[in-house]
C-alpha cells in the first residue's frame, strides 16, 4: 500500500504514516461529511432559524489552525446573513474578552476545535457567556469526547462532531482543518444544501488530481533548497496562505520561515523578504475582478530581488502568467462558488509542508524535534 507516491512500510519507519494517510484521505473525507450535514440539517437549521433572529454579530474562532478556518468563512457568512461577521482566534478572546464583546449585543459564536481540549477553547466559550448575555454557540469540532463539546452553555447552542476520521492523529491538522471548514461552508448554505452536490463532486475531483495528477510536481518543487516561502491569497483564499504558512513552518519544525499576506498588502513592505532562496506560492481567486490585483502583484515581482521559484495554484487558468510552474484545477473550464476553493486548495500547502519535512530528515507526525509544539497546547494558564 502507498500513501502519496510512498510505500506504507517507509512511511512507518519515517514516522509519517498518519500525516499521509491522513492528507490522502480528505477527497473521501469531504464526501462523508456533506453526507453527514445533510442528515442532521434539520436539527441545524432549526438551531440557526431560533439563534439568528436575534443575533447582532457572529464571531469565528479557534486557535491556531482552527483559527484560520473563520478568515476563509467570514465574508461567506456576512453575505449570506447579513450580520456582521469578525474572525477572532481565541488566544486574543481570552487575553482581551472586554474588546470582542458587548452585554447588550446577542452574538453568535462559531468555535472550531480539533480536539476541543485546548486551555483557550473552553476559557473563551466561558468569557463569551460572561460578557454578553445573549451569547448562542455553534460548536464544530472532531472530538465528541473534547471538554468543549461536553461543555453546558447558558444558552442555545449546537455542537457538530465530525467523522471519526476527520480527528488526527499527527501533530499537524490536515483533513480536521478541511473538514471543519467545509462543516462550516454546508451550515452557512443549509437551506440550499441539497444544490450543494456538485459542489462536492467538484471539491473531491480537484482534491483527487491534487493528489495524483499533480503530486509529482509538488514533490520536486519541495525538494528545492528554498529558505523562505511566502504564500499569497485573497478574500477566502487568504485563509489558505495563512493556514499553509503554519503548515509549513511547522512541519519544517521552523528550518523553513514562511510568511502570508495579501496581494495587496504585499506590496506595502512585506515583499521586502524575496531573495533568491524564496518559495513564492499563489493562490489566485476564480473571480476576474479579484484577479486583476493578483495578476499585477505577480508581474510586479519581476522588480527587485527574484525569487527561487513561483507557483501558482488557478481553478481555471485566467491569464498566461511569468511562473515557473501552475496547478490548474479545473478540466472543463467551469468554476465553482470561491468560498469553496480553500477546502481543497489547502492541500497543496500540506503537500509542501509534508514532503520537505521528509526532505529534511525529520518525521512528518511529531516533527518538532525540541518539543517546542505539542499536537494539543500545553502549558497554558487560564487566570
Amino acid at each position: 500500500m502507498e500513501y502519496l507516491t510512498i510505500d506504507e512500510t517507509v512511511l512507518m519507519k519515517s514516522k509519517a504514516i498518519d500525516t499521509a494517510r491522513e492528507i490522502n484521505g480528505q477527497p473521501d473525507l469531504w464526501a462523508t461529511i456533506y453526507n453527514q450535514v445533510l442528515l442532521e440539517r434539520l436539527d441545524i437549521n432549526g438551531f440557526l432559524d431560533e439563534v439568528l433572529k436575534d443575533v447582532e454579530k457572529i464571531i469565528l474562532t479557534g486557535a491556531g489552525t482552527s483559527a484560520f478556518i473563520g478568515h476563509s468563512l467570514e465574508g461567506a457568512f456576512q453575505r449570506k446573513k447579513e450580520i456582521t461577521t469578525l474572525s477572532i482566534s481565541t488566544t486574543h478572546l481570552v487575553s482581551h474578552p472586554q474588546d470582542y464583546f458587548a452585554a447588550n449585543v446577542p452574538t453568535l459564536m462559531v468555535s472550531f476545535a480539533r480536539s476541543g481540549n485546548s486551555p483557550e477553547s473552553v476559557a473563551a466559550v466561558d468569557l463569551a457567556d460572561k460578557h454578553c448575555k445573549n451569547c448562542f454557540h455553534l460548536i464544530i469540532t472532531c472530538n465528541s469526547d473534547g471538554s468543549l463539546a461536553k461543555h453546558r452553555f447558558n444558552n442555545s447552542s449546537y455542537v457538530f462532531v465530525l467523522p471519526d476520521e476527520a480527528n488526527d492523529r499527527s501533530l499537524a491538522m490536515t483533513g480536521s482543518y478541511s473538514g471543519m471548514l467545509l462543516s462550516a461552508l454546508l451550515m452557512n448554505d443549509i437551506d440550499q444544501i441539497d444544490s450543494k452536490k456538485d459542489t462536492i463532486d467538484k471539491l473531491c475531483q480537484y482534491g483527487t488530481s491534487i493528489l495524483t495528477k499533480h503530486l509529482k510536481s509538488i514533490q520536486e518543487i519541495a525538494s528545492l533548497p528554498f529558505e523562505r516561502t511566502v504564500f499569497l491569497g485573497s478574500g477566502p483564499q487568504y485563509g489558505t496562505a495563512l493556514e499553509s504558512h503554519l503548515k509549513l513552518q511547522e512541519l519544517s519544525d521552523g528550518q523553513v520561515i514562511c510568511k502570508n499576506d495579501s496581494y495587496l498588502g504585499f506590496r506595502h513592505g512585506p515583499k521586502a523578504v524575496v531573495n533568491e532562496k524564496t518559495l513564492l506560492v499563489y493562490y489566485f481567486s476564480n473571480r476576474k475582478d479579484a484577479f486583476l490585483y493578483e495578476k499585477d502583484l505577480v508581474e510586479a515581482m519581476g522588480e527587485g530581488k527574484k525569487p527561487l521559484f513561483q507557483l501558482g495554484i488557478f481553478e481555471t487558468c485566467l491569464s498566461d502568467l511569468a511562473l515557473d510552474k501552475s496547478i490548474v484545477l479545473s478540466e472543463d473550464n467551469k468554476t465553482i462558488d470561491e468560498v469553496y476553493l480553500p477546502v481543497c486548495t489547502i492541500l497543496v500547502g500540506q503537500l509542501l509542508g509534508f514532503y520537505k519535512s521528509l526532505n529534511l530528515g525529520l518525521h512528518p507526525d511529531s516533527p518538532s524535534l525540541s518539543g517546542a509544539i505539542s499536537r494539543v497546547v500545553k502549558g497554558v494558564t487560564i487566570y
